[in-house]
């Protein structure tokens, strides 16, 4: 009994010196903390200033008579001149688009930054306008092949199939000039993607096409239609993300019509649509040109392609029955510039809903070997490959560390999938063993920004945003504090290593566990270096526990103090060249590895 009174003794005036080391510490730490943040903060906005002017008057300088997508009447007045424009041929029509597609690149990037609504509203029409405009350009191209199918039929088939590719589009075309009832299916090997069409098909004058854009602008109005509408349902845990590829899976927002019909409208804050958009459509034959005595003779229609319709509403003169009309089926090897970690979803476009809908789809075939997938659909409709957003969270692990100044490297140890982003700078660069669907990504610089764009449309997502938390469990930890310490890591990326702790689910919705401590060079941490931290919205300390402890507890480690702030924790236990080295950090590289930290927000999904 005594000597556990005066062990109680002896820790009570442990508290009471840590107490008042911490009071007399306090405002000069949180004073030193909020110089150097307001320091870098300020570097970092006026870089961003110059670096938006300098942009500005570099554009200004080409005088390349490109348009300026901030100026709405430039917008305005390339798009009339390029609809008055008469070519149709589909070579300069697709380079034509590809310059078009970088106007839109660049609007899309002003909807992001812009504040003012208005001026918002504005890039929003010049967007609308130039991506319809597209896929008119895109259309008049189409009919001008189909006008000289004939001239063009394979001796084979005896029908006409042509493939055209660049670097923004495939278009596959396939003209029925054969009408054998025997057809049943036909496929573009060499871009792999083919059709099945039923009998009725088979005997019609009609051109299937199917046209894949390896960019998406659907989605874009389908989430501007969400996000007025969203009401997306919570979580649990992680057990309740579908892995079996069901394409009933609970996270569609259903809404029951009848006993035998669903509406599954796909949650666009929940799956991401990967590899672009497939347009399947199938169009009346157009009148072919004929040749007589050296003429060419072409019946001329004004109406454009004519969609053929199907299904019909016809009868069966025989038994005066309604005429079933069969699904129509297609296949698609998986895009080469993505990645699936899961068996992919397919949705198909609703364009009176202006929504992405799982229900409609039939016969759903994955084949893992071939990266393809097979299916049927009621009609002729645009689709998607779609992947959980958040296939790759929880995070299994994580760790933050330094390789010489300014530098560092991001390893997260996703659920499905393991990868780095090292970070020189401003700059980051992707790095995994997952090579196949990522060699436009892997070892390329960019900006932490366009980095998480790019990992997001290839499939392999780490980050979050408002909406997460309703799809993945997460510690439910408090943002301020969890933000504090980004923020402090940041300051520290230079000379200190963090990595995630077991115990940071232990320790509360207050407050977050880390392991942290001081590394220089590019080799791995010593397991033995390790030590942990206790972050609370106003104390630091450093724990007695290890990561190997049997239970948690928030003692701190006897003979360390408890600070207001983490960075001042952390120098307790850092030489002065590390301390200097922190000092020295470039406001770029704080602000980058800040950014890429509250963008996963590791220490709350791991």
């Amino acid at each position: 009994e005594e000597q556990e009174r005066l062990e109680r003794e002896r820790k009570q005036k442990e508290l009471e010196r840590l107490e008042l080391k911490y009071s007399e510490s306090r405002e000069v730490d949180l004073n030193k903390l909020r110089h150097l943040l307001e320091k870098n903060h300020t570097a970092v906005t006026k870089w961003r200033a110059d670096a938006a002017e300098k942009a500005k008057w570099d554009r200004y300088m080409r005088c390349d008579g490109k348009p300026d997508p901030a100026v709405q009447q430039d917008i305005y007045t390339y798009i009339s001149l390029w609809r008055d424009d008469p070519e149709v041929n589909i070579t300069p029509v697709l380079q034509q688009c590809d310059f078009a597609l970088q106007l839109v690149e660049e609007l899309e990037s002003l909807l992001r930054e812009v504040t003012d609504p208005r001026e918002g509203q504005k890039y929003q029409e010049s967007l609308s306008n130039l991506q319809e405009l597209i896929v008119f350009k895109q259309q008049l191209a189409t009919e001008d092949i189909l006008k000289r199918a004939n001239d063009n039929i394979d001796t084979e088939t005896g029908n006409m199939q042509s493939v055209v590719k660049d670097d923004n589009i495939t278009l596959c075309l396939w003209a029925n000039f054969k009408k054998n009832p025997r057809f049943k299916e036909f496929n573009f090997e060499e871009v792999g993607l083919g059709f099945e069409l039923p009998k009725q098909l088979a005997v019609s004058d009609i051109v299937v096409r199917i046209l894949h854009t390896h960019y998406d602008h659907l989605s874009l109005l389908a989430r501007m239609a969400q996000l007025q509408t969203h009401t997306p349902s919570h979580r649990s845990d992680g057990s309740s993300r579908n892995r079996s590829g069901d394409l009933t899976s609970s996270s569609v927002q259903g809404t029951v019509v009848d006993v035998s019909e669903i509406v599954q409208v796909v949650d666009l804050m929940e799956y991401t649509p990967l590899g672009g958009v497939f347009y399947y459509d199938v169009f009346c034959l157009p009148p072919q040109a004929r040749h007589v005595h050296g003429w060419e003779i072409r019946q001329e229609l004004d109406t454009g392609l004519q969609v053929f319709p199907y299904p019909t509403e016809s009868l069966d003169f025989d038994d005066n029955e309604p005429v079933t009309c069969p699904p129509v089926g297609v296949s698609v090897s998986l895009p080469d510039c993505v990645v699936f970690l899961e068996t992919p979803q397919v949705a198909r476009w609703d364009a009176a809903g202006k929504q992405w809908r799982m229900d409609g789809i039939t016969d759903v075939s994955y084949e893992k070997e071939e990266a393809k997938v097979t299916f049927k659909m009621g009609s002729f409709q645009a689709f998607v490959l779609m992947q959980d957003t958040y296939a790759n969270l929880p995070f299994q692990s994580w760790e933050l560390r330094p390789l010489d100044k300014d530098s560092a490297v991001f390893t997260v140890n996703g659920a499905l999938i393991d990868l780095s982003i090292t970070i020189q700078g401003d700059r980051c660069m992707l790095q995994t063993e997952q090579e196949k669907g990522l060699s436009h990504l892997q070892g390329k610089w960019m900006s932490c920004p366009v980095l998480q764009r790019a990992m997001l449309s290839a499939g392999i997502n780490i980050f979050v945003n408002e909406y997460t938390d309703k799809y993945v469990s997460s510690f439910g930890k408090d943002p301020l504090t969890e933000h504090a310490a980004y923020e402090q890591m940041a300051l520290f990326a230079s000379a200190c290593a963090f990595s995630w702790s077991k115990w940071n689910a232990e320790c509360g919705a207050g407050h977050l566990v880390i392991q942290g401590c001081e590394h220089h060079g590019s080799d791995t941490v010593p397991k033995d270096s390790w030590s942990l931290f206790l972050l609370g919205a106003q104390r630091y300390h450093k724990l007695e526990i290890t990561e190997k402890s049997e239970a948690f507890s928030p003692d701190h480690d006897p003979g360390t103090d408890c600070h207001s702030t983490f960075i001042h924790m952390l120098q307790d236990n850092m030489s002065a060249d590390g301390i200097a080295r922190t000092r020295g950090s470039n406001y770029l590289f704080v602000d980058t590895v800040q950014n890429l930290l509250c963008a996963s927000r590791p220490l709350m999904h791991s």
